[in-house]
């Protein structure tokens, strides 16, 4: 038996491809396949089937893709309903992957089709279970994502999702390993472990929403107590992932052109077009095109994309290095961001060379904002989320989350002023938010990390 566990830091994901007797599961893949696919040859193996945890809203799986590329059966457990063939399995129905047993334990809350698979191992034991956004290490799924009727409320899921914990997964041995479909830094939960591996006995000791001796009630508040807005790109997600997308091949082909200077100055005046700027902050700060998006590939850059541009559909042309524009789309791709239109040909040297106007963005030593900070009456926004900033901030801040800057942009009144994350790479995001809206943001490098030890 192999248990292969593939986490995309990213998007702090995890799939999982389980192997016996030369079959292979595939759990929640990525929407880039080939690495299912590299690792079947490479067990020498065939892959059996898909398994589907529920109806992803954070990212686009590669479901489709691996099925029809390899012939396997797509399963969700009941309540699904997708718009293409795949098969919907009974709750407690059993499949046979080589010598082992996958069990579908139905487990609502989350989503209403959320289902957990049981591993039985070669001698018939309940050996781990990969409970996809029904149960993280340290936390739960959040019951506000389900495509719900109207007159279902968070509340009523997360009533449902106490049922399915207490009746479903917490009378499995405490010894059974927990496979999660997300760590830390996912928007799918709140309070979720770093650790991405787990037993169900330590949670029933860690994990708050294990609690026994929480009522259905206390259950009810501590879930849904505390939620940040989803971003808005999820419900765009769950649609691609109920009614099809194009595979990440045809994505990357479509992507690549080449645009001038003077290609894209055009394409400024006359389209809707996002210039979005994946280079690593310092860069940016250093020289931009005016009006243009920074979120840094070498970051949380595929959920961030999705939080702050929102809308998949939005036409987007890339400043980027050449040699990681395959890895720019694909990434842009994971979150159903599929309407890249190019990228500019010699990036920001060409525009610069050509005369163009520049974009630069004024930044602070964290020392030297200690002691502004300190002996005068600075104004200051913290782009950090609400959880954070509750944990420790400064006095006399203004505190909106990055996700929610763009809609709260005329709560802010001063046309110069500072701006800190936790470490620089959301506030350079913001920058380039409050730039665009003709503010004057000054950046603190390295943010609430680094101003906390000289305040």
């Amino acid at each position: 038996m192999i248990i292969e566990q593939l986490y995309t830091k990213c998007l702090s994901q995890g799939a999982y491809l389980i192997e016996s007797e030369g079959e292979i599961a595939v759990i929640d893949p990525l929407r880039e396949v080939n690495q299912y696919l590299d690792m079947a040859s490479k067990y020498q193996g065939k892959i059996k089937y898909i398994f589907e945890t529920h109806f992803h809203a954070d990212f686009v799986s590669g479901h489709l893709t691996l099925s029809e590329l390899t012939g396997a059966p797509i399963i969700y457990g009941p309540n699904a309903t997708p718009s293409f063939k795949c098969y919907i399995a009974k709750d407690n129905e059993e499949f046979k992957v080589g010598k082992l047993k996958i069990k579908v334990i139905h487990t609502p809350g989350h989503t209403m089709e959320s289902t957990t698979y049981l591993l039985l191992d070669e001698e018939g034991n309940q050996h781990a279970i990969f409970t996809g956004d029904t149960l993280f290490l340290g936390d739960v799924g959040r019951p506000d994502l389900a495509q719900k009727s109207s007159n279902t409320t968070m509340q009523d899921l997360a009533s449902i999702l106490f049922d399915s914990l207490r009746n479903r997964i917490m009378t499995l041995p405490d010894d059974i390993l927990i496979y999660p479909g997300h760590g830390a830094g996912s928007a799918c939960g709140k309070n979720m472990s770093d650790e991405t591996v787990g037993r169900l006995g330590e949670q029933k000791k860690l994990n708050y929403a294990l609690n026994q001796k929480l009522t259905r009630e206390e259950f009810i508040s501590q879930v849904t107590e505390g939620l940040q807005t989803p971003p808005a790109y999820f419900p765009m997600n769950v649609k691609l992932n109920k009614e099809g997308y194009l595979p990440v091949d045809e994505v990357l082909s479509k992507s690549k052109k080449k645009w001038s200077v003077q290609e894209l100055e055009k394409a400024l005046e006359n389209e809707n077009v996002t210039i979005l700027d994946v280079r690593h902050q310092s860069d940016f700060a250093k020289g931009h095109i005016p009006s243009s998006i920074f979120i840094g590939i070498d970051g949380g850059f595929a959920p961030w994309v999705g939080a702050v541009l929102k809308d998949v559909n939005h036409k987007i042309i890339l400043v980027t290095e050449e040699n990681r524009l395959n890895e720019v789309i694909t990434r842009l791709s994971r979150v159903g961001f599929d309407n890249v239109l190019g990228y500019l040909d010699g990036g920001i040297k060409a525009w610069e060379s050509s005369g163009k106007q520049v974009g630069t963005v004024q930044t602070i030593d964290p020392i030297d904002f200690a002691k502004e900070y300190t002996t005068k009456d600075l104004k200051v926004l913290d782009v950090r989320n609400q959880n954070e900033f509750k944990k420790g901030h400064l006095s006399n801040v203004n505190c909106i989350p990055l996700s929610e800057l763009e809609s709260r942009i005329n709560e802010i009144s001063e046309t110069t002023f500072y701006v800190h994350c936790a470490g620089g790479y959301r506030s350079m995001i913001a920058n380039s938010i409050l730039l665009k809206h003709h503010l004057s943001p000054i950046d603190v490098l390295g943010g609430y990390s680094a101003i906390k030890n000289h305040i």
